[in-house]
């Protein structure tokens, strides 16, 4: 059987039955009907999908617009609309893949007028990836400093005021986190330092809405730790700067016990 076999016979049969298994399949790749698109056309379909909430289909089309021109109006935009396909569909994975589409559009078009656009979503993908207040805050810090950004190159941006916004939600996150590690200390018997957390919370998060309760909780430990003198002054703080405060209201005025 080998015999029959000749050296280069074998090649020329087989590209013949590769060919005829192409065509009994419908073709190759070009057989995709968006690659048949102008990018202008691809750029058109891609926005109807995209209104319909079709984002991965709108993101293929706005996808071959872009790799068919991309130095063109309709290529620019349609690099932004893909990055606005992943941000509008939601999802840890699809929002890392936004801030990635986001940061190579500022990468390529430095001078686009749509930068403090693009900066807000940047900072926009961070927030909406922040963890819980007992979890990591790491993207938490980096929204704040996206928001920030988009504040120094854009200070009279239209969305310099969803910024100053976005970075209030932001920095309460972060006192929740201070606070939540605060009070798992002072359960723990970590006294001291459950003090010291309570202290960089007051001071840097003026704005934290419950710092009634870090200011108590800083009084209690201090009272267990026998810091008599300091746990009274946080106490008058605490009655003077919250009166309305339901919190250490057994607490006997001029005495930390």
């Amino acid at each position: 059987m080998r015999g029959l076999i000749r050296r280069g016979a074998l090649a020329p049969w087989i590209l013949t039955a590769v060919a005829g298994l192409g065509l009994a399949c419908g073709g190759g790749v070009n057989d995709d009907p968006i690659l048949r698109l102008s990018a202008e056309e691809a750029f058109a379909m891609g926005k109807k999908l995209m209104t319909d909430e079709k984002y991965d289909q709108a993101r293929e089309h706005f996808a071959h617009a872009f790799q068919t021109a991309p130095n063109s109006e309709f290529g620019r935009d349609a690099l932004l609309l893909q990055s606005d396909c992943y941000f509008e569909a939601g999802g840890e994975f699809n929002l890392i893949r936004a801030e990635a589409k986001y940061r190579d559009f500022n990468n390529r078009y430095p001078t686009s007028d749509r930068g403090d656009y693009v900066q807000s979503q940047i900072a926009r993908s961070l927030e909406g990836r922040k963890r819980k207040p007992n979890r990591d805050q790491t993207e938490t810090k980096k929204a704040i400093a996206a928001f920030e950004e988009l504040l120094a190159l854009y200070p009279t941006s239209e969305y310099a005021e969803e910024a100053e916004a976005g970075i209030a939600r932001l920095r309460v996150s972060l006192a929740e986190h201070e606070f939540g590690v605060a009070r798992y200390q002072f359960r723990r018997g970590l006294l001291g330092a459950s003090v010291n957390r309570l202290k960089y919370l007051v001071d840097n998060y003026p704005e934290y809405p419950e710092t009634d309760k870090a200011l108590c909780m800083m009084g209690q430990a201090m009272r267990r730790l026998k810091q008599t003198d300091e746990a009274q002054k946080i106490f008058e703080q605490l009655r003077t700067e919250y009166p309305q405060s339901t919190l250490c209201k057994s607490i006997p005025r001029g005495a930390a016990e």
